[in-house]
């Protein structure tokens, strides 16, 4: 299933900056990058409660928030898209 996730992580401390790397990072683990702080995910359901939990910990709850979005496995008909693409699709294989 396409999960759309989208983080806004405070950065007026240093320890702000170091959450908003590893959100970065872990979401980086699981999809692609298509705007600043969103990913498009394709995972199975278990991945999925595995990303939420690992970024429900990262994040402070009083400062920080995440967003899921859940388009399902028919997601192709759900996006729309104008303008410059960062990189592949989320499900097309990277070749070396």
């Amino acid at each position: 299933m396409l999960v759309l996730i989208t983080y806004d992580v405070n950065t007026e401390t240093n320890a702000g900056k170091t959450r908003l790397r590893k959100v970065a990072k872990q979401c980086t683990n699981y999809g692609r990058r298509v705007q600043n702080s969103v990913f498009e995910c394709i995972v199975d359901n278990a991945q999925c409660v595995e990303l939420k939990a690992i970024l429900s910990d990262i994040i402070d709850k009083n400062l920080d928030s995440l967003r899921f979005y859940y388009l399902g496995n028919n997601y192709q008909t759900k996006i729309e898209h104008i303008g410059i693409e960062r990189g592949i699709s989320a499900d097309q294989v990277l070749f070396l």
